[in-house]
């Protein structure tokens, strides 16, 4: 068995389902014009994808530790590649959402057991460097995206973002099938009650926020969903204190660098993914750029993850995890409200470098860090529960926040003109940079790095950049 197959296959296979993540943000302008879709709808085209993920991350690792990871890793490739396929043929906005739920599904059985199986051929003191290697590619193709995106929204059509995973995954699928051996973990149970219960409150939150603008706060779709989703969450909480296999560990938010690095990570993300949502827009329609020049002109927030992220990965060994999270996300709130401040139809694109590059370079900051204080937080023996939880809350953090951010822009703009949408930006900026400072502060929790924790020594830190 050749270790360099794994690697390989469960590399592209991540690159794959990273790359689609962030690729349909430079063609959420044609498709809304193709599709006719509103701001509703665009939102639930990425929130389709990421709450499916994010609800079924857990419980992807548990059915390959059960099943098998290479079937269930094979069995997630093959449902993202005919969900692909799926969006692609859609003809109306609703059929697309459906098939993005689809595709969150398959990503959800994909990426965590990617890195089971990468673990399961490489002996310990290997692992480092492979997962090292998987990382950099994985974050390779989340800056590669918009890129991708604009290039071929421009050049072929949006549906061709989904075509592209058809090939790969007809060649992907067989290759693993052959070189990749069949590994399990300890076999456990699904918490099928917990998960019932945390789709129910993300579903039912999300829900009342995205309607809140068309349906009115007072109507009873949106107080009702509202109320629901509470009472999900509330009850999500209390059958996790009984359930003999809990999907969420609650125990461990008594644990300061747990609870603050998962708080502050909810916010970075929310912030994060919620300005992505409508930065390749703002470009598109709120100055008039074509998809690829809006996708390059993303470069200078998203690229600087391949430079900071690894060095403030290393930094954070050092010092700490608590200063690089708390700067990260107090830099990342700058330039998101420098954008706020600035952005108009007629910005000259140079003057939106600066503010992107402290943007990014602030979360390039956070990431690594906040991960690293959830990790260090916990005994070895917890840590795949740790890892679940923090990218579990990373995929409801940024449904949470285009949410968050749509309404925003809903109360002040819309597409009926450049100046409108910029109006509705430069609010939806002004509140990702409020939830940025908010993560900042929330940040100050983490232990310092003198502080004891459960780990027995210090950890490098472990942190993936797909979406």
């Amino acid at each position: 068995m050749n270790r360099k197959w794994v690697l390989g296959l469960a590399s592209a296979a991540s690159v794959m389902v990273a790359l689609d993540a962030t690729v349909v943000t430079t063609a959420l302008s044609r498709i809304r014009l193709d599709l006719g879709a509103s701001i509703e709808q665009l939102e639930w085209t990425v929130n389709a994808y990421s709450l499916s993920f994010a609800v079924l991350l857990m419980t992807g690792s548990v059915l390959g530790d059960r099943f098998g990871r290479r079937k269930v890793f094979t069995t997630g490739l093959a449902l993202f590649t005919a969900a692909s396929v799926a969006c692609a043929l859609a003809p109306g906005v609703g059929w697309l959402i459906a098939a993005r739920a689809v595709q969150g599904t398959g990503a959800a059985l994909v990426m965590p057991l990617a890195m089971a199986l990468l673990s399961a051929v490489y002996p310990p003191q290997e692992r480092p460097r492979a997962l090292g290697l998987f990382a950099g590619l994985t974050g390779l193709a989340v800056v590669a995206g918009p890129v991708v995106g604009g290039a071929v929204t421009q050049g072929l059509a949006w549906q061709w973002i989904f075509w592209l995973n058809l090939p790969i995954g007809l060649t992907v699928i067989p290759l693993v099938l052959r070189r990749v051996p069949e590994s399990r973990g300890i076999a456990g149970r699904v918490d099928a009650g917990g998960l019932v219960l945390v789709t129910g409150a993300a579903l039912g939150l999300v829900w009342g926020l995205v309607r809140s603008s068309a349906a009115g706060w007072g109507s009873a779709e949106v107080v009702g969903t509202l109320i629901a989703g509470t009472a999900c969450a509330a009850a999500f909480v209390s059958w996790q204190r009984v359930a003999d296999r809990p999907m969420v560990p609650l125990r461990l938010f008594r644990l300061p660098g747990f609870a603050a690095g998962n708080a502050a990570g909810l916010f970075l993300y929310a912030s994060l993914y919620g300005s992505l949502f409508f930065a390749a827009q703002y470009f598109q329609t709120g100055r008039g750029d074509r998809p690829l020049a809006s996708g390059l002109h993303l470069l200078a927030w998203t690229a600087s993850v391949t430079i900071v992220a690894p060095l403030a990965g290393r930094l954070t060994i050092r010092i700490g995890a608590r200063p690089l999270a708390s700067l990260g996300l107090a830099l990342q709130a700058t330039g998101m409200g420098w954008l706020a401040l600035v952005a108009t139809p007629s910005l000259p694109y140079w003057e939106l470098i600066a503010p992107m590059l402290i943007a990014g370079a602030g979360v390039s900051m956070a990431m690594p860090a906040t991960q690293t204080a959830v990790l260090n937080a916990v005994t070895p023996e917890q840590l795949g529960k740790a890892s679940g939880v923090f990218n579990t809350g990373r995929q409801l953090g940024g449904v949470f926040g285009v949410a968050v951010l749509a309404l925003a822009f809903s109360r002040t703009g819309d597409y009926s003109g450049r100046a409108a949408f910029t109006d509705g930006f430069t609010a939806a900026m002004t509140v990702s940079s409020a939830l940025s400072l908010a993560g900042a502060v929330t940040a100050l929790g983490i232990p310092g790095r003198g502080a004891v924790t459960p780990s027995s020594t210090p950890s490098a830190p472990v942190f993936t950049t797909n979406r």
